[in-house]
């Protein structure tokens, strides 16, 4: 008889309920994947526990999941663990969003300058989309501001840059449009503000935005010399692009990707 967590076996009172949706199905067979990836490979029922799922639907989605290669079954520890599949798709985003070593270096400099948290965003299609942190122990990032992050644009000083490039007649944005320069204090984080800068190509196009961040009392103190550090991290950045092909790295959408000898992972 297999293993309880052998996908292989029978799965009593397994089936798919007709009124199951495929958004909802992509919804659950994402949430075994992330289930997975935080604890490191899992068995059905630890699955299931952290999912919420029935422990049929986790065993019919991650049988689903082995035949796509996106999961793997370690029987003789009952567990399952990512496939090889996954890698292909971080290596095709990376491609598409990876940082140039030059930038990295940039935002770096910039965290040691001002003993801030740094960071890099992206203009890609209709978002902004951090692809670059730089922190340490006396610069933490912000709350959930990693990788990817790309919520409440509103709410953010990366976000506003992003959101005066697109409203630049709204009142709330103007000013950022003129300068450049945004501020959010307090409406992402309590306690702690944040300050970008535009980033943009040669055409004027909005590349994206380099910030950073802090508690209050220090960022605020020193508004003159971060507003000048953002500035000219900015132009260093821009000029990059400009003089390696006017954004070719970013491999946006729509642009070529792969074989990039500039860029690397993200962090």
């Amino acid at each position: 008889m297999p293993p309880a967590d052998d996908p292989a076996g029978p799965v009593p009172g397994e089936h798919t309920p007709a009124s199951e949706s495929r958004s909802g199905s992509v919804h659950r067979t994402l949430a075994i994947l992330e289930a997975v990836a935080s604890r490191g490979g899992a068995t059905a029922k630890e699955i299931a526990y952290n999912t919420g799922l029935p422990l049929p639907t986790v065993y019919r989605l991650a049988r689903e999941l082995i035949d796509s290669d996106y999961l793997v079954h370690i029987r003789q520890d009952n567990r399952f663990e990512l496939g090889y599949k996954l890698h292909q798709l971080a290596v095709s985003l990376h491609e598409q969003i990876g940082v140039p070593r030059p930038v990295q270096a940039e935002v770096a400099a910039l965290r040691r300058q001002l003993d801030l948290a740094a960071y890099f965003a992206i203009h890609r299609g209709s978002e902004i989309v951090v692809v670059y942190t730089s922190d340490g122990p006396n610069c933490p990032r912000l709350n959930d501001i990693k990788f990817g992050f790309h919520e409440a644009p509103h709410a953010t000083a990366l976000g506003k840059i992003f959101l005066a490039d697109r409203h630049p007649a709204r009142p709330q944005y103007a000013t950022i449009a003129r300068t450049g320069v945004a501020w959010e204090r307090g409406e992402w984080q309590a306690g702690s503000s944040c300050a970008a800068a535009a980033v943009r190509g040669p055409s004027g196009a909005l590349i994206g935005s380099v910030a950073v961040s802090g508690p209050d009392a220090r960022i605020g103190r020193a508004r003159v010399v971060v507003e000048g550090a953002l500035r000219a991290t900015a132009v260093r950045v821009a000029r990059f692009y400009t003089a390696n092909g006017s954004e070719a790295c970013l491999h946006a959408p729509g642009r070529p990707t792969g074989g990039c000898p500039k860029c690397v992972t993200t962090g």
